[in-house]
């Protein structure tokens, strides 16, 4: 069956309106009257440099009755100085846009080595409805060797020191030298290496 140009047009508007009469039809999403941030991850954060792991943030976009927000354009703002963070090449600022969970991450957070909070600024657009917020993350100084890694430090290198003494040879007769007694440390005393 061959259709003219007039019944092609009248099968496809028919076919048309038919479609829009299912209420599960394709529609627009609804614009909504307002948009809210909630921080998912990322809040009261501590990253540390040396250890090259940061906590990337998450947020999560709803409209005025929780629904997650698809499509929304989240900007993540970090501080220009001070402790803070970038983003990849060095970049203050992230855009990421909300998945069909109303999710976004800034990805690529890496943490400066100054120690301290600092504040993350976020805003939120779809549509021309707008939402900003904001939360705090912190950096913290790596890892300080305790006063007991210390010590056993110190004692070990004594020893060592103690043995190598111990083991010397005499380098212009080739004989092994007469063996001194070894080197006891106290915690709490200085060390004192005997004469040769």
């Amino acid at each position: 069956m061959t259709l003219t140009n007039p019944q092609y047009r009248s099968l496809l508007a028919t076919v048309l309106a038919s479609l829009m009469a299912f209420p599960g039809a394709a529609q627009e999403p609804a614009i909504p009257r307002m948009l809210n941030i909630v921080i998912v991850e990322g809040d009261g954060a501590v990253n540390n440099a040396r250890q090259r792991v940061s906590r990337e943030p998450i947020v999560q976009v709803t409209d005025e009755n929780n629904r997650p927000v698809a499509g929304a354009a989240v900007i993540f703002f970090l501080p220009g100085s001070g402790p803070g963070a970038t983003f990849p090449g060095g970049a203050n600022s992230f855009t990421a846009i909300t998945g069909a969970d109303g999710r976004a991450a800034a990805n690529g957070l890496k943490a400066n080595s100054l120690k301290g909070q600092y504040q993350v600024r976020v805003t939120a657009s779809f549509k021309g409805v707008s939402a900003s917020t904001s939360f705090q993350m912190a950096n913290a100084a790596g890892a300080a060797i305790g006063s007991t890694a210390l010590w056993a430090l110190i004692v070990l290198g004594a020893a060592g020191a103690a043995a190598g003494i111990a083991l010397g040879v005499n380098s212009s007769s080739g004989n092994p030298s007469p063996t001194k007694p070894p080197v006891t440390v106290t915690p709490g005393t200085p060390v004192v290496t005997p004469p040769r």
